[in-house]
């Protein structure tokens, strides 16, 4: 049994490659056989694993255009337990070249049933914006995350994803659903944290994951490294929030 998990927000900067790296990376720590897919042209998913984006040969975007199977453009073993599909900036030129392509809805989808039986979590990294590599990932994906920055304008586009979704699962995807709702950069010592997280309960029906991830100097300089959090600083309080995170992801089957 595996699950496909799209971490997607067409807001930027809330969290979904912060949450992508090291959700999945801690999966992979608990012993699950995960595969990362990097849909986001910037390729920071790709460079926050240690990966040299701009040297790759074959990345997803070989993959979409049919330049390459998805077995060579698969990283292997990036660290124990996860491999990766990576990106880089030529991926944000994939939008305009499957213009007219058929069924270009369902490029991802069937490329990874060659290799999704191999994992027990697949994890993409959607781009921040309600495109075509987006809506790839969701028709591939069983459910969709959706990380949310604990700031005032934190609901403004959830209900245009929310709609995305619903449209997604009307026309193209009967199982897409959504994974939850996860609170990132949440800081305790402020009112404002608080009343979105109340906000939020009160607005939508959606799961809420109990764990939140909170503002942490360390989550912040890890990609710099090119490492996960558990891997950077294993006893930081973010280390701990991924962890913990994951238990959750997997208690949920």
């Amino acid at each position: 049994m595996n699950k496909a998990i799209a971490v997607a927000n067409q807001k930027g900067g809330v969290g979904k490659t912060t949450t992508t790296i090291n959700l999945s990376a801690s999966l992979a720590a608990k012993g699950k056989k995960v595969l990362v897919i990097d849909m986001d042209p910037q390729g920071n998913t790709t460079s926050g694993f240690g990966i040299e984006k701009n040297e790759l040969e074959n990345t997803v975007y070989e993959l979409m255009l049919g330049e390459c199977s998805i077995r060579e453009c698969l990283l292997e073993d990036v660290i124990e337990n996860l491999s990766l599909i990576p990106s880089n900036v030529n991926l944000a030129a994939a939008e305009i070249e499957l213009i007219g392509v058929k069924e270009k809805e369902y490029i991802l989808k069937n490329e990874l049933d060659w290799i999704k039986n191999q994992y027990d979590y697949i994890i993409i990294d959607c781009p921040p914006s309600l495109s075509m590599l987006t809506v790839n990932a969701m028709t591939t994906a069983d459910s969709v995350l959706v990380p949310i920055q604990c700031e005032y304008y934190a609901l403004e586009g959830l209900s245009q994803l929310i709609h995305t979704v619903n449209l997604v699962r009307e026309r193209l995807n009967p199982i897409l659903n959504i994974e939850g709702i996860l609170f990132t950069m949440y800081d305790a010592r402020t009112n404002l944290s608080m009343q979105v997280v109340e906000n939020v309960k009160q607005n939508l029906e959606h799961r809420i994951y109990r764990t939140m991830i909170p503002r942490n100097i360390r989550l912040a300089e890890a990609p710099s490294y090119g490492m996960p959090i558990h891997l950077y600083d294993p006893k930081s309080t973010g280390a701990e929030s991924y962890m913990a995170l994951a238990e959750e992801v997997i208690e949920g089957e």
